[in-house]
C-alpha cells in the first residue's frame, strides 16, 4: 500500500469509528428500492417530475452521483442487494419468472438473515423477484412477514401475497403503491421498542404503469410522472411514520433503483437503458439519511453500489461476521463524509453470465458487447456476447455519456484494468468462467467504437 492509500485508509478508519460507533440502541434500517427508475427521474437528479419528499431526504442526507445497481435487470440486481455479492456468483444471473422453480440459493445469506440474530423485526413489502416457490420466499429468507407481488407486474399470474398466502390471483395495479405504503407504515408503528429492517422494493415504475385515482392524471409528464409522484408520496408517508414513532434519528433510510429506465423514464443524459451495461443501464440514484450520523446536504461522487449495502449495514448494526465473503465493501466512510472515495477493486458488470465491462475510479472499460440492443428481436443466430475488436475506455469524470474512447491514450490503464478483471474472474464459479471463455473464443467483425458487435461471417 502506498503512502497516500495508507493515509486515506487511516483517516477513513478513525473518522468512521468516531461517527459510527454502535449506538446503545441498534439502528433501524429502511431500504426503499424502485423498479426501473432512471438516474434522471428525480427532482434532485434534474428531473422535471416533482419529488419533494425524496428531494428532502437528499437535502437532509447524502446523494450519490456514481452509484451502481448490481445488474441492468431485475432479479440479479436484487440478489446483489440482498447478499452483497455478484449475482453471477450467487446463482441468479437472469430474470426469474412464474415458471421458474429456482431462486436465490439457501446457501446465500440475505441482509434480513444477517440482522435477525440482533433481534430485528423484519418486513419485505413489494416486489421480491428472487423465487416464488415456498423455499425462496421472503418468509424463509429472514423476513418475519411479506406483502407484495413475488415477481414483476407484467408476469402472470400476478399474485398478491400476504406472507405465503395468495390473497389476489390478479393484483389490482392501481392500488399497489397505497397498499404497500399502508403496510410499511403499520410495521413502523408496531415496531416501537425493537430495532427493525424494512425492505420496500416498489413494483413501479416497471410497466405496466398504474397509479391510484389520487395521482392519475396529476403529472404533465403522463402516467410515468404520475407513478413517480405517487412513489414520492409514499416516501413521505414512510418518513412521517418514522418521525411519529420517535425513531427518525435512529434510522438509516436509503433510496435507490434496481436498474436504469426501460421504455420510458430518463437515464439523465447517460448512454443506454435497462438491459445494457452502458451507464444508463446500471448507474442509479442513491440517497441515504441518518440524522446526526450522515451529514446533511452532501453529494458524493465516489464509486459505490448495491453490493456495498450488506457489508455497510452489517458493520453499522454490529452484526456477526458475514457467512459468505461479500464482493461489496463498507462505504460508511463515504456516507459519513470522512472520505470522498474508498479503495476498491473494479466493479464488474455482467449481462446474464457474460462479463461486458468494469468501473474503476473514473474509468469504465468495455471488453465485450451483445450483437443486438436490449429487448429487440434477435437475428437468426440469436443473442450473442462477442469480444470487442479492441477494449473501449471511457473517462467518466469528463465523459459521463461514454462518447469518447480514450483507450489509445491510456494503454497502462487498459492493461491494469484487464489484469484486475482477470483476477476477479478467476474466483468466479465455473459457469461464469465458461461464459467468458466462450466469448473470447468467438470471432467478431471489425466495428466502429461504441457500435454493436457482429459475428465474423
Amino acid at each position: 500500500m502506498d503512502r497516500r492509500s495508507f493515509l486515506t485508509s487511516a483517516l477513513a478508519t478513525s473518522a468512521s469509528a468516531a461517527l459510527a460507533a454502535p449506538a446503545k440502541q441498534s439502528p433501524n434500517v429502511v431500504m426503499i428500492y424502485c423498479d426501473d427508475l432512471g438516474y434522471g427521474d428525480l427532482g434532485c437528479y434534474g428531473s422535471k417530475i416533482p419529488t419533494p419528499n425524496i428531494d428532502r431526504l437528499a437535502g437532509e442526507g447524502i446523494r450519490f452521483t456514481h452509484f451502481y445497481s448490481g445488474n441492468p435487470v431485475c432479479s440479479p440486481s436484487r440478489a446483489a442487494l440482498m447478499t452483497g455479492r455478484y449475482p453471477v456468483r450467487v446463482g441468479v444471473p437472469r430474470v426469474l419468472g412464474p415458471k421458474d422453480t429456482v431462486g436465490l440459493p439457501e446457501s446465500e445469506q440475505t441482509l434480513a438473515q444477517v440482522l435477525k440474530p440482533k433481534q430485528y423485526r423484519t418486513l419485505c413489502v413489494g416486489k421480491w423477484h428472487l423465487g416464488h416457490q415456498p423455499a425462496y420466499l421472503p418468509t424463509t429468507r429472514g423476513f418475519d412477514h411479506y406483502f407484495g407481488i413475488p415477481y414483476s407486474n407484467d408476469m402472470n399470474p400476478r399474485w398478491l401475497m400476504d406472507d405465503t398466502k395468495v390473497i389476489e390471483e390478479q393484483a389490482t395495479l392501481e392500488t399497489l403503491t397505497p397498499r404497500y405504503t399502508e403496510r410499511a407504515v403499520k410495521f413502523i408503528e408496531e415496531s416501537k421498542g425493537s430495532p427493525f429492517f424494512l425492505y420496500m422494493p416498489h413494483t413501479y415504475p416497471h410497466i405496466p404503469l398504474a397509479a391510484s385515482a389520487r395521482f392519475r392524471g396529476k403529472s404533465p409528464l403522463g402516467i410515468y410522472g404520475d407513478v413517480v409522484e405517487e412513489i414520492d408520496w409514499s416516501v413521505g408517508e414512510v418518513t412521517a411514520a418514522l418521525k411519529r414513532a420517535g425513531v427518525e434519528r435512529n434510522t438509516l433510510i436509503m433510496f435507490s433503483s434496481d436498474n436504469g429506465p426501460w421504455y420510458q423514464g430518463s437515464p439523465g443524459g447517460l448512454r443506454g437503458r435497462k438491459g445494457t451495461t452502458w451507464e444508463g443501464g446500471q448507474r442509479v440514484p442513491f440517497i441515504a439519511r441518518f440524522p446526526g450520523r450522515i451529514p446533511a446536504g452532501k453529494t458524493c461522487s465516489g464509486v459505490a453500489g448495491v453490493m456495498d449495502i450488506v457489508p455497510t449495514v452489517s458493520r453499522l448494526c454490529d452484526a456477526a461476521p458475514l457467512r459468505n465473503k461479500p464482493d461489496g465493501v463498507d462505504i460508511w466512510p463515504l456516507l459519513s463524509g470522512a472520505c470522498p472515495e474508498v479503495d476498491r477493486d473494479p466493479l464488474l458488470m455482467f449481462n446474464n453470465l457474460n462479463l461486458q465491462c468494469a468501473r474503476w475510479g473514473k474509468w469504465k472499460l468495455h471488453v465485450a458487447r451483445h450483437n443486438i440492443d436490449a429487448y429487440n428481436p434477435a437475428p437468426a443466430g440469436g443473442l450473442v456476447n462477442l469480444p470487442l475488436p479492441k477494449p473501449e475506455l471511457y473517462d467518466l469524470s469528463n465523459d459521463p455519456a461514454e462518447s469518447y474512447d480514450v483507450s489509445t491514450e491510456n494503454p497502462k490503464v487498459v492493461a491494469e484494468m484487464r489484469d484486475r478483471m482477470d483476477r476477479i474472474m478467476a474466483g468466479m464459479p465455473d459457469p461464469v468462467q465458461d461464459a467468458r471463455a466462450a466469448t473470447l473464443h468467438r470471432k467478431a467483425a471489425n466495428s466502429s467504437v461504441g457500435a454493436l458487435t457482429r459475428p465474423l461471417q
